[in-house]
């Protein structure tokens, strides 16, 4: 928990309970979650906290660069502590979403073909391989 506390004070975050808990979830849980599914999950633990303090924690962690919002495939948001370039998998069975570790040598560039590269998403959809083993048992 230390770490969590002092990456909120060098950015200037007062490490509050309700912070440091939510981005102590993201880091333990590479899912992809939705703030819903945040509060859902901490809801038990911490019977204070509400809805809008998620929300407004993960604004503030996004402004800062702390973690990355995400609208994948849907006109949904997703959160995750992965700030890294990586490639999202979403499996159309279970829905889950996969982080997957490829290469981007294509993005590494500042320019490509002419074009100031800011930011980069690649995102694919189809089945995961425990999806794959199920349908084959």
């Amino acid at each position: 928990m230390k770490n969590i506390i002092e990456l909120l004070k060098e950015n200037n975050i007062a490490p509050s309970m309700q912070r440091v808990k939510i981005l102590e979830y993201l880091q333990n849980h590479k899912t992809h979650p939705t703030a819903y599914m945040i509060y859902q999950s901490l809801a038990d633990e911490m019977p204070t906290l509400s809805k809008t303090t998620v929300y407004n924690t993960l604004k503030t962690f996004v402004e800062k660069g702390i973690l990355v919002a995400l609208t994948l495939f849907e006109n949904e948001v997703r959160y995750e502590y992965n700030t890294e370039p990586h490639i999202h998998f979403k499996c159309t069975k279970c829905g889950k979403i996969y982080d997957l570790d490829k290469s981007f040598d294509y993005c590494t560039n500042d320019l490509i073909d002419g074009h100031k590269v800011l930011e980069h998403y690649v995102n694919l959809k189809g089945i995961c391989k425990n999806c794959l083993v199920k349908a084959g048992a």
